[in-house]
């Protein structure tokens, strides 16, 4: 599942950026990676949940928790095991976009006027919005056996925190101050800011939070589970 996540996802970047006319970068215009990393966020919302639904979900349903507790493992080595090894492999994903930037590079009518600054703010924000999405996916396919189940919620919760915050802030009832505040609790203020080439530590700050969060609830719903069991037996 996840190799064949990651051929759909490098397709789907080759369509809407070289052939899709609406996206395509070689009919906008100009040298810039602009369209590629106002369009990958959404790729890597479906992406990511498509990776992260088995982690759990696959173990609940074929028994192999249980065996896989007995192990000299803790709780938290069993999570970031799986975390780090969703990570990884959307890393991998993202690798081959590189080649974009040198194409692009040399497409333009001067070599070497690509805005680099703000190309590689944008790669550490889709990082940063990779491992937080991983992160709600590995929470989301804790909860429940049902692989489709654990990919729906890990699509709606991973939707509400990037593009859901940023909608309700432009709702009129919050438009009297409310508005900046509520879209700052979403992930995609934080994306934009750090795309412009600026690292900030608040943003930086903002996505470990989400990332410590998700996976501490990871474990909480990992000790439930447990806990159920052992009080079923």
């Amino acid at each position: 599942m996840g190799y064949v996540a990651i051929l759909v996802f490098l397709v789907a970047c080759g369509l809407f950026l070289w052939i899709i006319p609406e996206y395509s970068i070689i009919d906008y215009g100009y040298a810039s990676m602009e369209k590629f990393f106002s369009i990958a966020p959404w790729l890597l919302l479906l992406l990511i949940p498509a990776i992260t639904m088995r982690s759990f979900a696959d173990e609940f349903r074929g028994g192999t928790v249980e065996w896989l507790s007995t192990k000299p493992l803790t709780d938290m080595d069993i999570i970031l095991g799986k975390y780090l090894a969703s990570l990884m492999l959307i890393v991998f994903a993202l690798i081959p976009t590189f080649l974009y930037v040198y194409t692009i590079s040399n497409l333009a009518l001067t070599p070497g006027t690509l805005d680099t600054g703000g190309i590689l703010g944008s790669y550490i924000g889709l990082f940063f919005l990779a491992a937080t999405f991983s992160a709600v996916g590995i929470f989301c396919s804790s909860l429940t056996s049902n692989q489709i189940v654990g990919f729906l919620a890990s699509l709606f919760a991973s939707w509400l925190l990037y593009s859901g915050f940023e909608a309700l802030s432009q709702l009129p009832a919050f438009a009297e101050g409310i508005d900046y505040y509520l879209s700052m609790v979403g992930m995609s203020f934080h994306y934009t800011s750090i795309s412009r080439g600026i690292v900030d530590s608040r943003d930086v700050i903002y996505f470990l939070s989400v990332i410590i969060l998700f996976i501490s609830l990871t474990r909480l719903s990992l000790n439930r589970r447990t806990w159920d069991t052992a009080r079923q037996d």
